[in-house]
């Protein structure tokens, strides 16, 4: 079916599609989440030899959150006929409901936390057990390519020479208000690189395939689709995108160990806030349990801690199995490529690409289309958790 021939007959859809689009906009979670004063809470922290709660500063709201949510919910999906289709957007409100709660309570440490759970889940004691499974092994890499000997300009070139592969245009800016060493922005279509960060040869080919080759894919993807949810994103999409970002890590053949247990460590990390700890008392255990770097546990416990407790981290593992599973079974990757989708939803994809809904995926990660892995203990890795 045609496109404008499809909009004619799904004109309801397209019409709260539009309205949701136009409302969600305003809730990019991480635009909000990032503290704006890292760097001075963490040479407060240290210098207190690692006692001092941090009191971190955020964004104000430029929405009013229960007018947003009135909004989301006055959406009239009895509209759609298709069940199919109407249960699945339902779904999606309710995640975006949740996100609002989340931002409205960013700082508000309780509160925000139990949002946060709606939305993003906690690790379960199997996720646990294999987060331990995975640092176990001991390291055997390269020590050269992992030496931080790149500042932020360096990484811009790299990513911009990276970048040409894909023929779309994003932009790159530096800050010093962001949690990681890279992220991207769906709706500015933005790679934001931590401004005062070294990188090493490793992590600039990690994230290079982690956040252009999917997240910057996917972001490209999801705005060519007729339907403006597949650039929004789907019910749960964390889990399935970080998977699909980690496994192009994988299929690089730049998944490392120290890499796998960074993973295994933000799962120890989520799961320290089910069991109350601190930001003091997490950072104690990554750093005088598991003998990590000062700097690496700070990070670490900063990424689960902001907020007021964000478990999203624990998913990056969960996701990556899924992926992997999903890969080695037969599984076709472009669809999981087609915006900001998941696993779980492979059959409305389908189901909306047959309808004339949506279109096959324009960019495929390259990673994916030329294998290049070659890292038996990662596959052995991989292959054994639960």
């Amino acid at each position: 079916m045609l496109l404008e021939d499809a909009k004619k007959r799904y004109a309801d859809l397209f019409e709260i599609d539009h309205n949701l689009d136009r409302l969600v906009k305003n809730i990019e979670l991480l635009n909000y989440l990032n503290p704006l004063n890292i760097e001075q809470e963490k040479k407060t922290f240290f210098k207190s030899k690692f006692t001092y709660e941090p009191s971190f500063k955020y964004r104000k709201i430029k929405f009013n959150p229960y007018k947003m949510q009135r909004l989301f919910f006055s959406q009239r999906l009895e509209k759609i006929e298709d069940e199919t289709i109407r249960n699945f957007y339902e779904e999606i409100i309710y995640e975006y409901s949740g996100l609002i709660s989340c931002i409205e309570h960013i700082g508000q440490d309780k509160k925000f936390y139990y949002n946060n759970l709606k939305v993003f889940g906690t690790p379960k004691q199997r996720d646990v057990e294999n987060a331990q499974f995975i640092l176990h092994f001991s390291e055997e890499e390269d020590l050269e390519v992992m030496k931080p000997r790149y500042n932020v300009d360096d990484a811009v070139a790299y990513f911009e020479e990276f970048g040409k592969a894909y023929n779309f245009r994003f932009t790159i800016k530096k800050s010093t208000n962001i949690s990681a060493a890279a992220m991207v922005l769906n709706a500015s279509e933005t790679l934001v690189l931590k401004r005062n960060h070294m990188f090493s040869e490793n992590q600039l080919k990690v994230l290079a395939n982690h956040e252009i080759g999917v997240h910057m894919v996917t972001t490209f993807n999801g705005k060519l689709q007729p339907l403006k949810v597949f650039s929004n994103g789907f019910k749960n999409n964390t889990e399935t995108q970080e998977g699909l970002a980690v496994f192009s890590e994988y299929m690089s053949n730049s998944l490392t160990l120290k890499r796998m247990k960074e993973l295994a460590y933000r799962v120890i990390a989520a799961d320290s806030l089910i069991k109350g700890y601190s930001f003091s008392d997490t950072f104690d255990l990554l750093y005088s349990q598991y003998k990590l770097d000062k700097h690496e546990a700070w990070q670490i416990t900063l990424r689960v801690h902001r907020g007021g407790g964000f478990t999203k981290d624990f998913l990056y593992l969960t996701g990556l199995k899924k992926v992997y599973d999903f890969y080695h079974s037969g599984g076709e990757m472009t669809k999981l490529l087609t915006g900001k989708v998941t696993l779980e939803n492979l059959d409305v994809i389908e189901k909306l690409q047959e309808l004339g809904l949506a279109a096959p995926s324009k960019f495929v990660t390259d990673s994916y289309a030329n294998n290049s892995n070659e890292n038996k203990k990662m596959d052995f890795i991989l292959r054994n958790l639960k």
